[in-house]
């Protein structure tokens, strides 16, 4: 299926005018740059810089929120490899978007957001407060434009943070320094990448020694492993290692025969099983958090755990490890391969023997492990189905090119476990802020992302509620994305979190049935009511008719009792 996707965009302008003011500088900096595409809601504040870069070649796509846009611009960050912007307002603008700009910034994702300031001397303004605190309260990097003569070097400084640094950062631009005359300053190059971090010799020593002595080895690829994937698999196949994702990084090795899927909270049982087995543990780029090694009960008692990051300050930051190794993924991987190499190593069975090859094949994952369908005939109308049967019968409609994105809820197991992915570039999973809500934006920043993709996704009727603004912004945008809502007319994480330890009055987390499809028909989707696999039929069609808008599917989903993650899950609650 080719998807048509739109966006706000103008003639790349090549030239610098002889005079232009400072707000209009900034844009054209950032589109000279590289920035791939912005995302927000325009107000005074911010009207003239979203409109410089527009006139300058940046695409747009105008929410309906600034938290929706700030998601959006998220997940196309992640999901392109480019810089994305956010534009928003002063103050309010600012604040409206703070959980979107809170989750990029937990997850090192490179964006730049245009946040409009009020004057140093507008004391009094309804709109004033300390824009820079607030940006560090939500762990990114503020910066400011402070002059007409500097604003290049500010732009600059902000965007080689945001692309070399993986980091969010928030350029404030103050509304005075805006309305500047910034004259006929020069145009710029993009900006490099560095080079790789190269590990240390006596690291890749040390990294090489561990994998020559273990008879298991697993390796556990993460945000930081998505680009190394090609090395990391090299190395597995020389040492005999088995080899796993976390969540963020699921599809990474799609379709390897020793590939155990998703490693933690996720994992189906004999994944879990045989990742506990292993007698050492490799994590690329990976936390090794509470999520990925299920509290550390994947790690057994005698077993090493080496991890791998760029970052110093990551290296045993969740749990003891054995040797901490500074360096990037696909460099830390290529280097100990060529050490096995130079030591005539040959490819090693390990932990990839023919027993384990048949068991990840048969069970590893969830759609191959036998379920009691829990689906509720409980009267005419009133049938709900088991969210298992719902999700594996959709996998099967929908064209394997697709990206499918999760919002969080207790259901969020099944579209990331049910739903295949072609690769690394087709799962986005914002879960680093814990927030339900971002799942109907983060699904249109990554259609945006990948427009050759069908964009799929999973969300919970509490968050799809949550953010149901942006569908307006997928119908205008002519997005074919089908949206899975798991209704179960509850925040069921909740539920099912407070009902384990007993009775409870659990209606501060109960809702009266809505119907969700009626809703989205409103906006102007094709919208579905499921409570049997029978009522999906019209999803084959919908797939089939080269559709330019939105499918949303309003599942009315049998109580599960808590997901099978979920008791793992709050533990660290």
């Amino acid at each position: 299926m080719t998807t048509q996707i739109h966006a706000t965009t103008s003639p790349e302008v090549s030239s610098a005018p002889l005079s232009e003011t400072v707000a209009a500088l900034v844009g054209r900096t950032l589109a000279e740059l590289g920035a791939g595409h912005c995302f927000g809601v325009v107000g005074s504040g911010n009207f003239d810089v979203t409109n410089s870069l527009i006139r300058h070649g940046v695409p747009y796509t105008a929410a309906r929120h600034e938290g929706g846009a700030a998601t959006m611009a998220d997940a196309y960050a992640r999901m392109s490899g480019k810089v994305a912007l956010l534009s928003v307002h002063q103050g309010c603008g600012l604040t409206n978007g703070a959980t979107g700009i809170g989750e990029a910034a937990k997850s090192r994702t490179p964006l730049v957001v245009l946040a409009a300031e009020t004057a140093g001397s507008a004391v009094n303004s309804n709109f004033a407060m300390d824009q820079p605190a607030f940006a560090r309260s939500l762990g990114a990097v503020s910066e400011r434009v402070h002059s007409a003569g500097s604003a290049v070097a500010d732009v600059v400084r902000a965007f080689r943070t945001a692309q070399n640094e993986h980091r969010t950062v928030v350029l404030n631009l103050p509304l005075d320094v805006q309305a500047q005359l910034a004259g006929n300053q020069r145009q710029i190059s993009p900006i490099g990448r560095p080079a790789a971090v190269r590990p240390a010799a006596s690291s890749v020593k040390a990294l090489t020694d561990l994998l020559l002595t273990a008879q298991r080895p697993v390796f556990v690829a993460g945000r930081g492993g998505r680009h190394a994937g090609a090395e990391i698999l090299a190395l597995a196949e020389l040492s005999g290692a088995l080899v796993a994702t976390s969540a963020v990084a699921k599809g990474l090795f799609g379709g390897e025969p020793f590939a155990l899927g998703i490693s933690g909270g996720f994992s189906s049982p004999t994944t879990a099983e045989i990742i506990s087995g292993a007698d050492l543990i490799v994590g690329f780029g990976c936390a090794l958090n509470m999520w990925t090694m299920r509290h550390g009960a994947l790690i057994g008692q005698d077993t090493a755990v080496v991890q791998v990051d760029v970052e110093d300050a990551a290296l045993g930051a969740n749990r003891p490890i054995t040797l901490g190794v500074v360096g990037d993924s696909g460099a830390t991987a290529a280097d100990v391969f060529a050490e096995l190499k130079r030591r005539g190593t040959t490819p090693r069975t390990g932990y990839r023997t023919d027993e384990i090859e048949r068991r990840i094949e048969s069970s590893s994952r969830w759609q191959d492990v036998p379920i009691t369908d829990l689906s509720v005939p409980a009267g005419e109308g009133l049938h709900r189905i088991d969210p298992r049967v719902l999700t594996a019968r959709i996998d099967k409609y929908l064209p394997a090119e697709r990206i499918v994105s999760i919002d969080s809820g207790n259901f969020m197991g099944y579209p990331s476990q049910y739903l295949d992915v072609p690769d690394e570039n087709g799962f986005c999973f914002t879960q680093a802020f814990q927030s339900i809500g971002l799942g109907l934006a983060t699904a249109i920043g990554a259609a945006l992302a990948q427009p050759h993709r069908i964009p799929v996704l999973g969300a919970g009727d509490g968050g799809f509620l949550m953010g149901i603004s942006e569908l307006e912004t997928a119908v205008r945008l002519r997005l074919p994305l089908v949206c899975i809502v798991y209704n179960d007319a509850a925040y069921g994480a909740e539920v099912h979190h407070f009902a384990a330890h007993g009775p409870v009055d659990i209606s501060t987390v109960t809702f009266p049935e809505a119907d969700i499809a009626a809703i989205a028909t409103g906006y102007g989707c094709q919208a579905i009511t499921v409570r049997t696999p029978e009522d999906l039929a019209p999803l084959e069609d919908w797939v089939r008719s080269r559709p330019d808008r939105p499918f949303v599917i309003d599942a009315k989903i049998a109580s599960d009792g808590g997901a099978w993650w979920l008791a793992e899950a709050f533990k660290g609650h």
